[in-house]
């Protein structure tokens, strides 16, 4: 990076003994030269660039540019120093470049042929951003734009004359507070079309710029005013006045670096102690010492001798009042901005160098903070109710009422809150306070890419085997599932086996709709036996676990009947109890009674009381109001098929029976505003594909929830 260090200017000779009255020569030597200023540097280190779901094959590279956010296009950040701090990848190809037309970075250009692909980029681009304007410190957020620049797959000989066009953007916001000091994890993620993970860190801190020549001192004999012509005595004035301003300015300087210096010092002690690795500061402790330790030191008018102020590294200065600054002398406050910005620089270039030392142990560090942070941030959309698990058997509610007069027990029966409505209302409130708060194949993908955010290292299968094939027997559909789950694992073993690398195997299922059904199917199969103990955790997004047997939708109903007639669908018999005349002998009955969740240490129910084509207690594996009054064989049927549901998940966790499953029901309530009057509303379909299409749901969820699935 090009830098000017400014140092002082002492007076010449003749300045000093010059004790002449002419007031027009005096006037020239006091207009003062202010040339002092200070940058935002920002370092964006480039780790790696991995592909999770890119549609196109060919060329890919990476622009990136910066602007203040309260300015026009044209005021952006230049490109000052580029580190290759490891070598690439093997699939870049050219050279990374800068365009000066819009002070722009690009990285070196790199072919994407499959998913899952890794390059390696390993470099670090710094930006400055002038703060003239600012008098220090930045009062405007500043905008990190990132594009994914495309071209079609070409040979790898003409890279040099690739033609990209922008694919996708990714903008980041850095607030002012931000930009005084920042070490952060930037994930880029650009969007659904273009889901891919590019891993960055930023950086940032003030640092000094340009050089500051003092104005001549005022002799006292021009302090008069009757030596001095009438019109001089307003340039003198003028003079003053801009003197004064540059104090003013100068003080605002020196706390913008005497800030950043405390907050850079404070975050390399923190990213030290984080990677277990000490930063070498001996030459910034023995050469680096004229600050003063105490603002006492600094007051009246700095004839009192210096004190060393880095014998400590966490001395802090008062920087709520500026007063004291303003207490110093013109040239102790001129020296303590040059002194404190040579020390930024030291310290700026000590942690870029300690920072490409130990890349990956800082970036998987600051990786865990934003993940954290992550968390907490969609914790706020989570309403929490604990409710006991009952540990017997559930009854038929039609055993309560004939201990009670008719009047008395029916009635208050008949009140009870429906749990959709309870569960809607409870979700309404809770976006109503949040609303109040300030500042702040069936196809899976989106789940996928954000799993694959919380854990990159994870093997994820993404079922094809009953693709178009979802209209006959769930026990085909289960056996067919569970055959490639089984060649899917030996591949994997096999493959890690040989490098020596696997340690354990978590096996986890997520499945939407009749997925869920398939997906306990396939577990019960014989061919599942061996794999069982590695399961992990079971996410359902809206699953039938218990059919359609009371399903209050009569539309969805009337369409169900309408398929039985007409196609006579075996899985349409399946799913509503009708695939034999004994309720015994169906095919969920039988499903219900075989151990299919007793293996998963994590069961997670998601449920939404919008979704009409799921019946909500069937998604939640729960009793509802039909059923408990019914006192037929069916209903009897119905609770046998819960209980035995329930016994294998209020069961101890296998593999640790004194440890507790860990069990949850969800409800999701969409924003159904955004769907409008629409047939899809109407018949509840709109919610149930929304578990799909959502990107922001498959955010929340699996952050929310980030612990089960790595």
């Amino acid at each position: 990076m090009l830098s000017r260090l400014g140092w002082l200017f002492g007076l010449s000779k003749r300045s000093r003994q010059a004790k002449t009255l002419d007031a027009r020569p005096y006037i020239a030597r006091v207009k003062p030269v202010l040339m002092v200023d200070t940058v935002q540097e920002i370092a964006i280190y480039i780790h790696r660039f991995h592909n999770l779901d890119l549609f196109q094959q060919g060329w890919y590279q990476i622009k990136i540019t910066m602007r203040w956010e309260d300015g026009d296009n044209v005021t952006r950040g230049i490109p000052s120093r580029v580190v290759q701090y490891e070598a690439s990848e093997s699939g870049s190809n050219g050279v990374w470049r800068i365009d000066d037309k819009d002070n722009s970075f690009l990285t070196q250009p790199f072919r994407i042929k499959y998913a899952r692909q890794d390059i390696r980029l390993c470099m670090m681009i710094s930006f400055t951003l002038p703060l003239q304007r600012y008098e220090g410190l930045a009062t405007s957020a500043a905008i990190l734009k990132f594009e994914l620049m495309y071209a079609p797959s070409m040979d790898s000989s003409s890279t040099r004359h690739l033609e990209a066009l922008p694919a996708a953007i990714h903008e980041f916001r850095i607030p002012p507070k931000a930009l005084t000091g920042l070490h952060s994890y930037c994930p880029v993620h650009f969007d659904t079309l273009h889901a891919v993970l590019v891993d960055v860190s930023v950086h940032i801190s003030v640092l000094k710029s340009a050089a500051y020549r003092r104005p001549a001192s005022l002799s006292s004999d021009l302090s008069n005013s009757k030596n001095v012509n009438g019109g001089s005595v307003q340039s003198f004035k003028k003079a003053l006045g801009l003197l004064a301003s540059a104090d003013k300015k100068m003080v605002s300087f020196v706390k913008a670096l005497l800030g950043a210096r405390d907050i850079l010092l404070q975050e390399m002690q923190r990213l030290s102690e984080a990677v277990g690795q000490s930063i070498d500061l001996s030459d910034f402790v023995s050469n680096m010492n004229n600050v003063p330790l105490s603002n006492s030191a600094v007051a009246g008018s700095g004839q009192g001798k210096e004190q060393n102020s880095l014998e400590k590294l966490n001395i802090t200065f008062d920087l709520a009042s500026d007063d004291w600054l303003h207490e110093l002398s013109k040239d102790h406050l001129s020296r303590l901005f040059h002194l404190l910005g040579t020390q930024l620089h030291y310290l700026w270039n000590t942690f870029l160098g300690f920072h490409r030392d130990n890349n990956t142990k800082i970036l998987e560090y600051l990786r865990d903070i934003w993940t954290k942070d992550r968390r907490a941030e969609w914790s706020i959309w989570m309403v929490y109710s604990k409710v006991e698990m009952p540990h017997h058997f559930i009854n038929s509610g039609m055993s309560d009422i004939i201990n009670y007069s008719a009047h008395k027990k029916v009635s208050s029966v008949l009140k009870l809150t429906d749990p959709a409505q309870l569960a809607a209302n409870r979700a309404e409130l809770h976006r109503r306070s949040i609303a109040q708060m300030r500042g702040h194949h069936l196809d899976l993908r989106l789940v996928r890419n954000q799993w694959l955010m919380i854990d990159p290292k994870i093997e994820f299968l993404m079922s094809e085997a009953n693709e178009d094939k979802t209209h006959g027997d769930f026990r085909e559909m289960g056996q067919r599932l569970a055959q490639e789950v089984v060649s899917f694992l030996k591949r994997k073993k096999d493959r890690y086996a040989r490098h020596g690398h696997l340690k354990s195997i978590k096996l986890s299922f997520v499945g939407h709709s009749i997925g869920n059904v398939i997906i306990r199917t396939a577990i019960a199969d014989s061919l599942m036996e061996p794999y069982r103990k590695f399961l992990h955790t079971y996410l359902s997004l809206s699953g039938p676990h218990l059919g359609y047997l009371y399903s209050t939708n009569s539309l969805f109903n009337s369409g169900l009947w309408l398929l039985k007639k007409l196609k006579s669908t075996q899985v349409i018999h399946q799913l509503t109890l009708t695939d034999d005349p004994d309720l015994r002998h169906t095919f969920f009955y039988k499903l219900c009674k075989q151990k299919t969740l007793e293996n998963f240490k994590n069961i997670i129910l998601l449920s939404s009381p919008q979704d009409g084509y799921v019946p909500y207690h069937s998604a939640r594996i729960e009793s509802c109001q039909p059923a408990s009054f019914d006192s037929t064989k069916r209903g009897i049927a119905f609770l046998e098929m819960l209980n035995n549901c329930m016994d294998q998940i209020r069961g101890p966790a296998p593999e640790a029976p004194h440890q507790q499953r860990v069990f949850m029901r969800c409800d999701v309530n969409f924003d159904t505003t955004v769907y409008g009057r629409n047939l899809n509303s109407f018949i509840g379909r709109a919610a149930h594909i929304e578990f799909l299409e959502s990107d922001i749901f498959a955010r929340f969820i699996m952050w929310s929830f980030q612990d089960l699935f790595r």
